[in-house]
């Protein structure tokens, strides 16, 4: 048995119940009970937390009998990582405490095509302008696919090959001097969903989320972003799908009409370039159906229990979207006879909702999150 996995597994039980269970804490007893962890194991846990600064007391309850019960909360601050959203003409970065709540957030013009040497000098600044002091975690990125999530080295970016092959993580690593996560900027999306307290409830079309753990305990999603380009987050059974070379969710390169216009990376008629293109003239709510078909089609192949949308396109016409493409769903739906449509919402996070997806690949690992 490996006792120090081990140890760092029931560590990471006990804080994403004090992470989840927020300001108003937890007892020792209630950990152990949810945890399944003897009582004398929660209180090696939780002894270990506090002399780290991670934990804290948050007062006392009262019990059903004998004293009243310590109750324990997770310290934010005691922590922080550092998201990192490179988009093709844009760079957002955020600091985040423990919680995932954003402390601090920079914004910078970006040309993706500037090449690598210039990106990384300008996001390593950035980077280094933001922390202003503070020693974080480590530095979660996130950018355009194809990429290896793994090595941390991109593949083709489209629109952009002179990236290909290109060792980013361990660039960015060097420059900084701290650890560095790399990933799609849909599967750090994704993550933040999969793992936030924002995470989706109920059902039907609109933005309304309601607080929980996200979507560890299982379910399943996908997440559209539209904006520069488009792409895919998948979360099934409740982690990142990444697939066995970490490239799922090139959903934007689906080939939809066989000759249709061509796209930047050699194809024709892919529903990225018809989704821009539709944009491109004005024509929103094509777009809109176009992404829906799409959209169909995953929720044919995979089944899942919702579809989100996000990016700086959905952003700018979020009605015509959700309706553009929650209309294509309910005609699939009524066709098939199968009960109620998959629902359509906007993504929560925003504009920063990439960036914040970024630090939870920090994160994420801490409270047993994220892995898949």
């Amino acid at each position: 048995m490996n006792l120090p996995a081990l140890r760092s597994h029931n560590a990471a039980l006990v804080l994403d119940l004090l992470r989840t269970a927020g300001a108003s804490g937890i007892s020792r007893l209630e950990l152990a009970e949810r945890t399944g962890l003897t009582p004398q194991a929660v209180s090696k846990i939780t002894a270990r937390l506090r002399a780290d600064g991670l934990a804290t007391e948050a007062g006392r309850r009262a019990s059903t009998g004998g004293k009243p019960r310590t109750v324990l909360r997770l310290v934010p601050e005691a922590g922080h990582a550092v998201g990192l959203h490179l988009d093709r003409d844009e760079l957002t970065v955020v600091l985040c405490d423990l919680t995932g709540a954003v402390v601090a957030v920079r914004r910078a013009p970006l040309d993706l095509g500037a090449g690598a040497d210039a990106v990384v000098e300008g996001a390593a600044g950035e980077v280094s302008a933001l922390l202003g002091g503070v020693a974080p975690l480590g530095v979660g990125v996130a950018l355009p696919g194809p990429l290896d999530h793994t090595l941390g080295v991109l593949h083709r970016v489209t629109g952009f090959p002179e990236w290909d092959g290109f060792a980013l993580r361990d660039a960015l690593a060097g420059r900084l001097g701290l650890p560095v996560v790399v990933d799609k900027d849909t599967n750090a999306a994704a993550l933040g969903v999969a793992v936030g307290t924002g995470a989706p409830s109920g059902s039907g079309t609109g933005t309304g989320f309601g607080s929980g753990a996200g979507f560890a305990g299982g379910g399943s999603f996908a997440y559209l972003h539209l904006g520069t380009g488009l792409g895919a987050g998948l979360v099934i059974g409740g982690v990142v799908h990444r697939g066995a070379r970490t490239g799922a969710g090139e959903f934007g390169h689906q080939v939809i009409q066989l000759d249709g216009p061509l796209c930047e990376c050699g194809n024709r008629g892919c529903i990225e370039v018809l989704c821009l293109d539709a944009v491109g003239r004005g024509a929103v709510a094509e777009a809109a159906r176009v992404l829906g078909a799409g959209a169909a089609n995953l929720v044919g192949l995979l089944d899942i229990d919702l579809v989100l949308l996000g990016g700086r396109t959905v952003a700018a016409h979020e009605e015509v979207f959700v309706r553009g493409v929650g209309a294509v769903l309910e005609e699939r739906a009524r066709r098939e006879g199968g009960g109620a449509p998959v629902p359509v919402r906007v993504a929560p996070g925003g504009a920063r909702g990439v960036a914040e997806g970024a630090a939870q690949l920090m994160l994420a690992p801490l409270f047993g999150r994220g892995e898949g």
